[in-house]
């Protein structure tokens, strides 16, 4: 085996272990003091991270060439595509939460190094060809983010929080392994090429309990129905810049893991595994639409969003075809825009003493205070709500379309019908912020971070974000046939 082209293809893992453990010596020698150096050399690590995978998928990497490690790793175009989504939404969770921890006084040089190696896990995921190497990087990316949950030691909602996020965690990681063991029982391999090719052969019913309990462990992770009940309080319990990171790179990194391992281990199956998609994901955009109306805290209803928005990526994966991936991975990039910018949004929302503002009444008449932050948080919502031109819409369209194509006629019509359910809570904050009375609320000030990645997101989401990202699609083309290519 030829080491040196194994270590040139985990160059962005490499670069973050080594900037990881050498700003955990300078946080231990340092202290606190040093959290803003530390944030921003984190920062520039993920930069350079995201600069070494760019290759890869600029140039359509796929084939032998790709894999490291006796096959247990893959550096391909898919792979690289996701990544730079990760390391995207691990540098902008860094960008805003100095100003939110410092006003807490919970401020902590630990917070970087430990989104640095979430972000480290959530990578080694999207490249596992391996059962083996999966697990690793789930974990990597679960213990840090356990943490994460937990920052706020004084917060008693935090602490629970974290306690929740772990015990369920926990379990899930139980059934994940139980799904691997029965896998390898049944196959012999731990490899994804193996397993698809012991599976070729016929599915046994113990096989296919292996597929199911897999499939399990990883909707625990992308927040999909019926394993979804840890999501709103986490999200509403973690701190702000904690819960946008939960939202994006892990979620970024569950879903193309997921995809790798139904499209690539599974991909042999497709049938067995379809209708469990199908369900996840119907019930997904369901209670995801149904358990945000009620919702009073905005941070819970960006919670049910989330859910609601991993049911329509689904419908991209239960098509299981080149043009069902491409969707999810265009679904995903302008997911993670939308979240960031809502986010990011929520976070310039204060009181007079500079307190968080989360109720939702609470932001009623916003948009006679501040005209520019309404503005940006109603070009969220309405993204969000699938409404055209915004490129919100273009997300589900891409996803549906892809749907059509794979005869699921039935499963894009009830998709399509279920997103105008999603509208009405997404509507009703640019109601409260537009039409209701002002609550007297004064709103604070944020710092450039927050408002150039307000600004960053609603340029991309809006109608001329389309110029920006005409390329999107190519881009997903090319990384779903770098999947593709291994199947």
């Amino acid at each position: 085996m030829d080491w040196s082209h194994s270590l040139r293809l985990i160059a962005p893992e490499e670069l973050l272990s080594i900037a990881g453990l050498i700003l955990l010596l300078v946080a231990a020698w340092s202290g606190d003091k040093a959290s803003r150096l530390i944030s921003i050399l984190s920062v520039a690590a993920l930069v350079g991270a995201a600069c070494f995978a760019a290759p890869a998928l600029c140039a359509g990497a796929s084939g032998p060439d790709t894999y490291a490690f006796f096959g247990q790793f893959r550096a391909d175009a898919f792979a690289s595509f996701a990544k730079l989504l990760i390391y995207g939404a691990a540098g902008a969770s860094l960008m805003i939460a100095p100003q939110f921890f410092e006003r807490a006084g919970a401020m902590r040089a630990e917070y970087p190094i430990l989104v640095l190696f979430a972000a480290l896990g959530g990578g080694i995921m999207v490249s596992a060809t391996d059962l083996l190497t999966l697990y690793i990087g789930l974990e990597m990316a679960s213990l840090a983010s356990y943490v994460l949950a937990a920052m706020l030691r004084s917060d008693d909602r935090s602490a629970e929080a974290g306690l929740k996020y772990f015990v369920l965690g926990a379990l899930a990681s139980g059934i994940l392994l139980f799904g691997m063991s029965l896998t390898y029982g049944f196959t012999g391999t731990t490899n994804f090429s193996g397993i698809s090719a012991a599976l070729g052969g016929g599915l046994s019913t113990g096989a296919l309990f292996g597929v199911v309990f897999v499939l399990a462990g990883l909707a625990f992770k992308i927040s999909a129905v019926p394993f979804h009940m840890w999501t709103p309080d986490v999200y509403e319990g973690a701190p702000t810049p904690v819960t946008m990171f939960f939202a994006t790179a892990p979620k970024v990194a569950a879903l193309a893991l997921t995809m790798r391992v139904a499209l690539d281990a599974f991909g042999s199956q497709a049938d067995a595994w379809r209708q469990i998609v199908i369900f996840a994901a119907l019930a997904s955009i369901v209670v995801g639409a149904l358990g945000a109306i009620g919702q009073k805290n905005i941070k819970r209803l960006m919670a049910y969003s989330s859910i609601n928005n991993v049911g329509f990526i689904l419908i991209g994966l239960a098509a299981g075809t080149v043009q069902g991936a491409s969707a999810m991975l265009v679904y995903l990039a302008i997911y993670v825009a939308m979240t960031v910018g809502g986010f990011v949004a929520v976070l310039m929302l204060k009181d007079a003493e500079g307190n968080q503002v989360e109720a939702i009444s609470d932001i009623a008449g916003l948009s006679r205070d501040r005209k520019v932050l309404a503005a940006a948080l109603a070009m969220v919502m309405f993204s969000l709500a699938g409404i055209p031109p915004l490129f919100g819409f273009w997300g589900k369209f891409v996803v549906f379309q892809a749907a059509v194509q794979a005869g699921l006629v039935p499963l894009a019509a009830i998709g399509i019908a279920a997103s105008v359910i999603g509208a009405f809570y997404y509507l009703k904050i640019v109601k409260v912020m537009y039409f209701d009375e002002p609550t007297g609320k004064a709103v604070g000030r944020s710092d450039w971070a927050h408002q150039a990645l307000l600004a960053l997101s609603a340029l991309f989401i809006s109608p001329l974000g389309y110029l920006l990202t005409k390329c999107l699609g190519s881009l997903a083309d090319t990384a779903a046939a770098a999947l593709f290519a291994a199947v």
